[in-house]
């Protein structure tokens, strides 16, 4: 069996060497090729490849820092947006709070001013009354008084005599005493 295999690789050999000669192949230019193609793969690989992946993996790093600052970011604003929620809500508790005292402050107001307004009307009301009874007193002084001198008149025509003053004096007196009973 080594045998076989021996014969088939002498023979594929035979093969090989007979198209590298009928293509031209150089044993020694092959040699030069596959070391010129490993000395430039590993300087690529040396200055350019490892470059290449260390700032793929710096971009990486970049946009993975990018993408926590961005959740950070969100977290920050949501906080933020409660909070301004949060103060709104206590802005508007204290405005109605300032509201509703404002309201009772002015039916305080409203109240007293309606009772000094009510107190004022009384006032004059009977003020009002006590220069209605003081006219109407004076008015019916100076009746009396007419009445009394009407009565003297009708007292000296009907008796067809002068009365003295002291009777006319008598006369108005007894009128006026008749005329407050």
């Amino acid at each position: 069996m080594h045998q076989t295999l021996f014969i088939a690789a002498a023979g594929i050999g035979d093969i090989a060497k007979q198209t590298g000669e009928q293509f031209g192949f150089n044993t020694s230019l092959f040699i030069s090729q596959v070391v010129s193609f490993c000395i430039v793969a590993f300087l690529l690989h040396r200055f350019a490849y490892k470059p290449i992946l260390t700032v793929l993996e710096q971009r990486r790093q970049t946009i993975a820092k990018g993408l926590a600052d961005a959740e950070q970011i969100k977290r920050d604003l949501a906080n933020a947006q409660a909070k301004s929620q949060e103060l709104i809500n206590q802005a508007s508790t204290q405005a109605n709070k300032i509201i509703e005292e404002a309201r009772a402050a002015a039916a305080k107001v409203t109240e007293t001013e309606t009772q000094k307004a009510v107190a004022a009307a009384q006032d004059i009301i009977n003020k009002a009354r006590q220069s209605n009874d003081a006219e109407l007193a004076r008015m019916k002084s100076e009746l009396r008084k007419e009445i009394g001198t009407l009565a003297v008149k009708a007292a000296i025509q009907v008796t067809g005599k002068v009365l003295t003053p002291e009777d006319q004096r008598r006369l108005a007196e007894e009128t006026n005493r008749q005329l407050a009973a």
